[in-house]
């Protein structure tokens, strides 16, 4: 057997009064147990029964996995079977199982986060057979343990957040830890496994993940189908409460709306009109507090049929830790959390939106840099705009590849791309060069490292952001499927491109496993509606890829239309106090380091002042996306951001546990491996520097929220 499972199906007002009534036994049976040991002078208070919390709307699952056939870090494929670039097979396709697809969205949630190259560091630097220390120890690296998984919920099922626990059977019960592993982007539950899972379930530690409800749940608007807690599908009106995301649309509208739009898809993150974002500090905080649930469930004393707490709220050293979106959540449960539940704080390259005080200055090496601060919403907008002229820029040639389309399309795309944006009068210039040059330029001006210039065309050509521009324009405004925001709509293509037709296989069926909750993914492509040919894959329905529809996504920003959602969603960088670690890469792309880290150190110091205990390390050479360094290109010119994420989690853990001082604020400088791209050179330390304790000209200053980076 692969599994034990068992379920707990007691709605939480039940379980709650229930729960009442033992304790109120428990009670009595102590009383009178001390009377009969004439221990009566003992005022020690009567056990605390472990009950749910009221958060948790759905019945709680609880798997057992041996550490052989499947596990907690890599569903039984180990280290060899993450590192097959083939997907772990699934028996029958037009029925996989809930474990099949579970294997599928760890081997792929896995492989979307790190570098799975030899020659990049899988199973050197990283990997489930790379002990703690760094070496080669731990064979295939299976974790044994237990997963409790359930829906956080107010009670409507419209939000329906997925929490999970994974308990190691390393746990030490006397020693207890936490890390949390929030995912990152739109991803499902396991989003964040090699980010931050791994590091924990090594350290013994139960990990709390959460998909922040924007994770991957897909509505198949055509059939009606929606995907459930376990990634199984079923018919949206039978599954009721119990679906991850059903669009919201009546019976009559649904099919109105098929009819005109074939073939279409909702999304959570993009559809649910909840602006989820605005909760993902509390997902984290209440995947903390499902962890002490479980915790003890598993390990508090059992009285009876009923468990004990054996661990209060704060008593457990949590770590939170992801990265990008859950980099983020991580640092807004920080600031909201008011009950000591967050220990510390590790996070890469978070995508946080802040609520800038006048007094924050960022300047790199004394110079002021172009724009510091801006929301999300602002930036990726410009982005998605300007990006596909920019990449024609001199300051662009040689950019890696991600395009799919072939080279000639691509280039009149971006030639078509310049002379909309120069029609549109957003950049200038009556040829081609200049208008790329003026469009690169703008992006500096609004806060993009030079350091990111050939990152510009990959940026876009991936889909990276047309597609999270998409996603978060509609969050934000909270549109509903139906409105096809600024005509854009997920959908199935054929190979010209053209959407509407009807997939031979559904990608429903593989969503949870290989989707990241962003279209494009696993088949579902990002449709512009009003094309000339009609709707069609977005780089394709117009000459200049859509770029009415990119303004329009602009638009939104700009008229003002945006700002409630985004003004709900600000950080304020006060840490009370708690030891913090920021990670992120200088050339940083897709969520610019001007945006991000460097501004959030400067209101963190006006905030706490002399009590702040924030590091940041900001590493050259490092983008966003360290799965790209597989891609040649990347490859020669950049390094493993995570190779420093997991140097951070360990600093951390010696400062906690044996009182090590944090390295102060520094700039890592790195070593690119060079060589041919697609055959760079093994990644050594020669080429990462160590994290310095005393940085010297390295060192990062912020004083009265002005921060200063040396070049």
């Amino acid at each position: 057997m692969t599994s034990m499972t068992s379920a707990i199906r007691v709605r939480p007002a039940s379980r709650v009064a229930s729960a009442m009534r033992t304790v109120a036994t428990v009670v009595a049976a102590a009383i009178v147990l001390t009377a009969c040991h004439g221990n009566s002078g003992n005022n020690s208070p009567p056990p605390q029964s472990n009950v749910l919390p009221a958060f948790i709307k759905s019945a709680v699952t609880i798997r057992s996995y041996d550490g052989n056939t499947d596990d907690l870090l890599t569903a039984g494929l180990g280290k060899t079977g993450l590192g097959l670039a083939t997907a772990p097979a699934i028996a029958s396709l037009a029925q996989p199982t809930a474990a099949e697809l579970r294997r599928l969205a760890i081997w792929s949630n896995y492989r979307a986060l790190v570098d799975m190259t030899a020659n990049g560091g899988y199973g050197r630097f990283w990997g489930p057979n790379v002990d703690l220390n760094g070496n080669d120890t731990l064979g295939e690296g299976k974790i044994a343990g237990k997963e409790y998984l359930a829906f956080a919920d107010d009670g409507s099922g419209a939000q329906n957040v997925s929490m999970l626990v994974q308990i190691p059977a390393s746990f030490n019960p006397g020693q207890p830890c936490i890390v949390t592993a929030t995912s990152s982007g739109s991803r499902g539950m396991y989003g964040a496994i090699s980010a931050a899972g791994e590091w924990g379930l090594k350290r013994g530690c139960a990990v709390a993940y959460t998909d922040k409800g924007s994770g991957n749940g897909a509505h198949e608007l055509s059939t009606n189908r929606v995907t459930l807690i376990d990634g199984t599908l079923q018919d949206a009106s039978a599954a009721g409460k119990a679906s991850l995301f059903t669009a919201n649309l009546s019976g009559g509208a649904l099919a109105s709306f098929n009819r005109q739009f074939p073939n279409r898809y909702a999304f959570k993150h993009a559809h649910s009109q909840q602006n989820p974002e605005q909760d993902w500090g509390k997902n984290t905080l209440q995947a903390i507090q499902f962890a002490y649930w479980a915790l003890n469930d598993s390990f508090g004393a059992l009285i009876g049929s009923t468990r004990t707490v054996r661990y209060a709220n704060g008593s457990i050293t949590t770590i939170a830790a992801s990265v990008s979106n859950g980099g983020g959540a991580s640092l807004a449960a920080a600031e909201q959390d008011t009950s000591g539940l967050i220990t510390a704080v590790v996070v890469g390259e978070p995508q946080i939106n802040l609520r800038l005080p006048a007094q924050v200055a960022v300047a790199q090496g004394g110079v002021p840099v172009g724009a510091f601060g801006k929301p999300l919403a602002d930036y990726m907008t410009l982005a998605n705009m300007l990006q596909p002229c920019a990449a024609l820029a001199p300051a662009a040639t040689g950019a890696p590849n991600l395009s799919a389309l072939p080279v000639a399309t691509t280039t009149a795309i971006r030639t078509a791309r310049c002379a909309s944006l120069a029609l549109g009068g957003v950049i200038i210039g009556a040829d081609v060069t200049t208008r790329a040059v003026n469009a690169l330029a703008l992006l500096h001006q609004n806060g993009y490292q030079t350091d990111s210039d050939l990152l510009q065309a990959p940026m876009w050509d991936s889909q990276a952001v047309p597609a999270v521009a998409v996603t978060y324009a509609n969050a934000y405004a909270r549109a509903s499927v139906a409105d096809n925001l600024c005509n854009f709509s997920f959908g199935t293509t054929s190979a010209a491109g053209v959407a509407g037709v009807t997939p031979a296989v559904s990608p429903m069926l593989t969503v949870f496993g290989n989707g990241n909750g962003v279209p494009p993914t696993n088949g579902v492509n990002l449709v512009f509606n009003a094309g000339a040919l009609g709707a069609v894959d977005h780089r394709l329905a117009t000459a200049d890829a859509s770029f009415a529809g990119a303004a329009c996504l602009r638009a939104q920003w700009t008229s003002g239309a945006l700002n409630g959602s985004v003004d709900a969603i600000r950080v304020n960088a006060n840490l009370h106090g708690k030891p913090t670690i920021i990670v992120q890469g200088r050339a940083d792309a897709l969520v610019p380091i001007n945006h991000a880290s460097r501004p959030y150190l400067g209101m963190n110091q006006l905030a706490e002042g002399s009590a702040s205990k924030l590091s940041f390390y900001e590493v050259t050479n490092a983008q966003h996306f360290d799965a790209f360094l597989g891609v040649a290109g990347f490859d020669t010119r950049f390094v493993p951001l995570h190779y420093y994420n997991l140097q951070a989690l360990n600093l951390m853990w010696s400062h906690l546990k044996s009182g090590t001082p944090l390295p102060p604020s520094q700039v890592i400088r790195t070593i690119p491996r060079g060589g041919l791209p697609g055959s760079a050179p093994v990644l050594t330390t020669a080429n990462l520097p160590a994290i310095a304790a005393s940085p010297g000209v390295n060192a990062i200053t912020a004083a009265n929220g002005a921060v200063n980076v040396p070049n």
